[in-house]
């Protein structure tokens, strides 16, 4: 777990100077809520801009030249693979607290409602907007690298674009399947994260196959 953590830190050591811009991302989808007056819709941008962000350590490491120190950093690949995982999941959770608590505060001071069941579904599409986002990028990235990887970015957004198109159909005051989430707040975001957790490791197994057929 020590050497996990070693490369997550070696990884926000990387992006430090590309910190402004990541907060940037992070604070543009309030203006979505705002202007959509919509949590849900904020939420969910915010958790697909701030996962666009996970190309940055691939991008600083290739042009710093930091394969060589890879090599002879004494930690294996697996970790530095996990640590890449557990940062990028890091930035994602702060985005997903930021969002949850400023979202719900600025349209309560446009005089907009927000609802249990706005909150419970936001949550749960945050989530898995990111997850759906991260899960192709990385082993994208360690395939191809930082520019022809950047495909891998855009493949979730036509299921992005669906999701969304499909909740803003939904009426959330009386759907049977949004009254049933609501009324299950707890086992529906747990549903959630197994279901993440699931997706996690199977792109983390790809990720560290690739490492290491790359080292043959």
């Amino acid at each position: 777990m020590n050497d996990i953590l070693k490369a997550t830190r070696l990884d926000l050591a990387l992006i430090k100077p590309y910190m402004k811009n990541i907060c940037f991302t992070v604070a543009i989808p309030v203006a979505f809520a705002a202007i959509n007056r919509s949590l849900i819709t904020g939420v969910s941008f915010a958790m697909c801009f701030i996962a666009m962000t996970a190309g940055y350590t691939f991008s600083v490491s290739e042009k710093s030249g930091m394969d060589r120190l890879y090599g002879i950093l004494p930690v294996s690949k697996t970790h530095l693979v996990l640590g890449r995982y557990l940062y990028t999941c890091s930035m994602g959770l702060l985005a997903f607290l930021f969002s949850m608590i400023v979202h719900p505060i600025v349209l309560k001071a446009l005089g907009t409602a927000v609802w249990p069941a706005d909150i419970c579904l936001a949550a749960i599409l945050g989530i898995f907007m990111f997850t759906l986002y991260t899960v192709f990028q990385l082993p994208g990235y360690y395939k191809f690298g930082s520019i022809n990887g950047r495909i891998f970015m855009y493949i979730p957004i036509v299921g992005f674009l669906a999701i969304l198109l499909f909740v803003s159909k939904l009426n959330l005051t009386s759907h049977p399947a949004i009254a049933a989430l609501v009324g299950n707040p707890i086992t529906a975001i747990i549903a959630t994260l197994l279901v993440c957790m699931i997706a996690y490791l199977l792109s983390i197994t790809v990720s560290i196959k690739i490492i290491r057929s790359k080292e043959v």
